[in-house]
């Protein structure tokens, strides 16, 4: 038996998909990451991207990565365990502490190696990881790199979490969730959450990356919204949605994050995040807090979708954020909206199993704060002619 064998089973059905022309992956894109984007010579509106607040082409985060370029380079060349430690890493960690209202931060050079450190520094021989089916690939990798146990409850499902706990009492325990869940839309049940991990003694970590700079009065996340940030162990977040780069943090009590810090095998054997990427990060927080006008129209871009595609007939799901997944529930069927929404000039994503599970495939929408009426008008146009002609709708 050759290793190298289902590769090639593998490129053979992907050669399959392009020649129909139902392959949407690894598109190329030919602009910035904007409302309109160009792919392949084409221009069309995105509604597939996580450029929530619309800064990834904000004139004053493309400045201060050209300034922090010019300071120090382009790159650290190494961890910052070693000799990759910037000042500027620092301050970042000062200013994400004090904006999520945590004694501590630590940034790690992307979103993913973020839980891939945390957890397994966490989660040992004799304690317990509880998360949620939905969670991101990340938390399930991160736990799977733990020497801990790990139990998964049914999505959003409070009796199912509850039963996970009392099996697990007498344990030391970390609740990880996804605030808002990255393809569906919906929130975590925060409340409930922290009421049961009270009551049984777990602590709570929240990924709240597409949360950040979307939910709460001050752009804060899923803890703020729900009013609940002083009960949130730890708040983890990426900064490739609202905060225009690429990376990601951790914030806590300061004696945790400390342990992290020195145990968190991905962040300690990593090369530390480049000087552009701290500088757009720490642009992109300023950003957040001085304009909550950019959220305001985030959110009226939001609401005149959800309204606009039930007006049509499409299933939204329980999506209540920014994220609105356009539920098809046909494999074959999604491919066919995909191509023919970008054909009328719509980039849209599409998925399928195994990212979700078999009968709930979708098209993922999301919106910017950047989105005009007119853009938005475009894009329901366009889900109406399409979803006629394929007869969703």
């Amino acid at each position: 038996m050759d290793i190298f064998e289902k590769c090639a089973k593998a490129t053979e059905y992907e050669s399959g998909l392009k020649e129909s022309g139902s392959y949407f992956f690894f598109r190329k894109l030919e602009s910035p990451q904007d409302s309109e984007v160009v792919v392949n010579g084409k221009r069309v509106i995105m509604i597939g991207s996580n450029n929530y607040l619309g800064l990834t082409n904000h004139p004053r985060v493309k400045e201060a990565a050209l300034k922090a370029i010019e300071k120090y380079g382009s790159g650290c060349a190494g961890s910052r365990f070693l000799n990759g430690n910037l000042e500027i890493h620092e301050e970042l960690e000062k200013k994400l502490a004090r904006f999520f209202r945590k004694e501590a931060a630590l940034v790690f050079a992307t979103g993913y190696q973020t839980n891939l450190g945390a957890i397994p520094a966490l989660v040992g021989r004799d304690d317990v990881a509880i998360i949620d089916m939905h969670d991101h690939a990340s938390i399930i990798d991160g736990c799977r790199l733990s020497f801990g146990e790990v139990k998964k409850y049914r999505h959003n499902d409070m009796e199912a979490l509850e039963r996970v706990l009392e099996k697990c009492n007498g344990k030391a325990k970390l609740i990880i969730v996804d605030g808002v869940f990255s393809m569906e839309g919906d929130m975590a049940d925060l409340p409930a959450i922290v009421s049961l991990a009270k009551a049984y003694g777990a602590r709570i970590m929240v990924d709240d990356a597409h949360g950040i700079g979307v939910l709460g009065k001050g752009g804060r996340g899923t803890a703020e919204h729900f009013g609940l940030e002083n009960e949130v162990d730890l708040v983890m977040g990426t900064y490739s949605k609202s905060l225009a780069a690429i990376g990601g943090f951790i914030a806590g009590p300061s004696d945790v994050v400390n342990w992290i810090k020195h145990l968190g095998r991905s962040m300690i054997f990593s090369a530390s995040l480049p000087p552009s990427l701290v500088a757009s990060v720490s642009a992109a927080l300023d950003i957040i807090e001085e304009q909550p006008e950019l959220r305001a129209r985030l959110w009226r871009n939001t609401h005149k979708m959800l309204k606009g595609f039930k007006a049509l007939g499409y299933d939204t799901g329980t999506s209540e954020t920014p994220i609105i997944p356009i539920l098809i529930k046909d494999t074959m069927k999604t491919y066919q909206m995909c191509k023919l929404l970008f054909e009328n000039g719509v980039f849209v994503n599409s998925v399928i199993s195994p990212a979700v599970p078999p009968g709930r495939e979708l098209l993922r929408t999301s919106y910017m704060a950047t989105h005009t009426e007119e853009q938005l008008d475009k894009v329901l146009a366009a889900f109406e002619k399409v979803g006629r002609q394929l007869g969703v709708i």
